[in-house]
């Protein structure tokens, strides 16, 4: 029998596992709220519901050669991040004072909407390049934690 993994541990490999959704060609990104130790919501990356996933459609962003951390609005699908902020909406649940754990760090749109909806701490266990993102962040009163000592075991 393994060891008990830590609540930090449990919820990043959950993320992980989130990860596994994902429709994105270039980058699978999961994330997960939680609060008391519940889950709140997950989101992975992809397509808006009923419209046709990157892997179908191919991926404008790679086709015109655009960068990673660069124009956002060039991409058919929502962040992993605003997934679960959407979703925590549409099942009316409160994402304030939560926590989120995210297989990468939050690009500068997602960190403007995790700093609004009341998120109290971030960990991640990927880098993404954004420094806009970083330095709003340091700004905030967003607590950031890289995790990515912690491996899933999931794979």
């Amino acid at each position: 029998m393994g060891t008990r993994p830590s609540y930090d541990e449990y919820f990043m490999e959950m993320a992980h596992v989130v990860s596994k959704r994902s429709t994105c060609i270039r980058r699978k990104v999961g994330a997960i709220l939680v609060k008391d130790k519940h889950i709140l919501s997950t989101g992975y990356n992809g397509a808006p519901k009923g419209l046709k996933h990157c892997s179908e459609e191919g991926c404008i962003r790679k086709k015109k050669n655009i960068p990673s951390g660069e124009r956002h609005e060039l991409c058919r699908g929502l962040h992993a991040e605003q997934n679960a902020i959407i979703q925590a909406a549409v099942f009316g649940v409160s994402i304030k004072e939560s926590t989120l754990y995210c297989t990468n760090t939050p690009c500068v749109v997602c960190v403007k909407m995790l700093i609004n909806a009341g998120v109290i701490k971030i960990n991640y266990s990927g880098d993404y390049p954004d420094d806009l993102a970083k330095r709003m962040l340091n700004e905030s009163n967003i607590k950031i934690k890289n995790l990515n000592k912690i491996k899933p075991s999931c794979y």
